[in-house]
């Protein structure tokens, strides 16, 4: 009996010997990590060259402080750090929070500019158009900082947070909301619709963020075939394609939509190259275009801003050599460089479930046309009119878009409502949160 439950005894050393040896205990934050963001940094990052030769991680307390000091400053506003949940999630719709964003007009008045349909907002009624006039009881100056911006205090995007929001509704009566941030799935088309303008059929779509639907392989978006389906159902002759708010998203449905928008006659056509790094280049690619549906169009007018950025101005660069291309409302952000995350060739990283996202290749149109740092500039600078909904011929951009179209200009009086906002929800994040924008 003693030797039995010695040997016993034994055996269940060994099982927790065993499972202690093998098992990895993640430690996202240590010297290790950081090592393995700079080995991948070394390798994969677009400018690797202006990298430090060597980096003491113990200078650094988090891999955030480590990424901030090494990246090319100069060019480089865009690689990130995240875990792999959150970067998956981000590009099939799968977010956490209220499920809004908002904007100032030309009198630092706070308006809703899109509400997700399922997120706790959506499900609420908030619409475009409603003006905010408190947060948690508080005017919104009372959250203007010394640096001109403003910082709203709503706490992470975690589920059970809860805000009151105090609105004025466009028929002059005042509401307040409390709403509990939840986890919710994001639409990518916020609007469509058909518009006459003399004698042509406009098509008009709002599009925010490049998002994929899960499950669909190859990726692609279900949104943007229906949205399709939708516009060449309807016999279009024009389409307007509201950007103002996309930060970005998936190549892959940038691709998909360039491929609807692209004429027959263009099908197998350069749409663009991509470039990395020297020690990559086995891996630049081009890629084409292969026309998907009917639609057929000689000119596109986008509705631009600065919170248009990344895939939306590939989107733009990509097409510009093959339409007539008029952007409207303000300059692009300037993001004419993308990323893939680099977990997947590291197994530190992955083991620690940190996703680094760091700024991997450039891209450059059939033309070549490759550095737009500083963004596209509108042909027609208009200001935004956020206190009207989406369709309403009153938002001032939409207007212009709609002239540009009858008239091939626009006049004035809408050129002369141009703005420039001191601070745009852009401004408020960084990294992952600033390529899908949202509170």
């Amino acid at each position: 009996m003693k030797n039995s439950k010695w040997i016993f005894g034994l055996i269940i050393f060994l099982f927790w010997s065993c499972r202690d040896k093998d098992e990895i205990v993640p430690d996202p934050q240590s010297d290790k990590v950081r090592g393995a963001i700079f080995e991948s940094m070394q390798e994969w990052y677009y400018w690797n060259q202006e990298l430090p030769a060597t980096v003491n991680f113990s200078d650094y307390s988090t891999n955030q402080e480590l990424l901030d000091a090494i990246i090319f400053k100069p060019l480089d506003r865009f690689s990130y750090l995240t875990t792999q949940e959150a970067f998956n999630d981000a590009f099939v719709g799968k977010n956490a929070g209220h499920g809004f964003g908002f904007a100032f007009d030309a009198t630092e008045r706070l308006y809703l500019t899109f509400v997700f349909a399922e997120s706790p907002a959506g499900k609420d009624g908030w619409q475009r158009g409603w003006e905010i006039i408190e947060i948690n009881g508080k005017t919104i100056a009372q959250y203007k900082t010394s640096s001109g911006g403003y910082d709203f205090q709503l706490g992470t995007s975690d589920p059970g947070i809860t805000n009151s929001f105090t609105f004025k509704l466009p028929d002059g009566t005042t509401t307040t909301r409390s709403n509990m941030k939840a986890e919710y799935q994001s639409n990518s088309v916020l609007h469509q619709e058909v518009i006459d303008v003399a004698g042509k059929k406009v098509g008009y779509w709002v599009y925010n963020s490049f998002k994929a639907t899960a499950g669909q392989s190859p990726t692609k978006s279900l949104e943007v075939d229906e949205s399709m389906a939708f516009f060449e159902a309807s016999g279009i002759d024009e389409l307007i394609i509201d950007l103002r708010y996309n930060g970005g998203g998936s190549v892959a449905v940038a691709e998909q939509i360039n491929n609807y928008l692209i004429q027959s006659t263009n099908t197998n056509k350069l749409m663009y190259t991509n470039k990395l790094n020297s020690l990559k280049t086995d891996l630049q690619k081009s890629v084409d275009f292969k026309k998907i549906g009917n639609l057929n169009l000689d000119k596109l007018v986008f509705i631009t801003s600065r919170g248009t950025a990344s895939a939306s101005e590939l989107i733009i660069n990509s097409l510009d050599p093959y339409f007539d291309i008029i952007l409207v409302g303000d300059n692009t952000y300037g993001k004419p460089v993308g990323s893939f995350p680099l977990s997947s060739y590291n197994s530190t990283l992955k083991d620690n479930n940190v996703e680094l996202v760091p700024i991997t290749f450039a891209t450059a149109n059939s033309e070549g046309k490759a550095e737009y740092f500083d963004g596209f500039p509108a042909d027609f600078a208009v200001g935004d009119t956020p206190q009207f909904n989406w369709g309403n011929q009153n938002d001032l951009r939409l207007a212009a878009a709609l002239s540009v179209i009858e008239n091939g200009n626009v006049g004035g009086r809408l050129v002369n409502t141009f703005y420039r906002p001191k601070w745009e929800m852009i401004d408020q994040f960084k990294g992952l949160k600033q390529e899908f924008p949202a509170y």
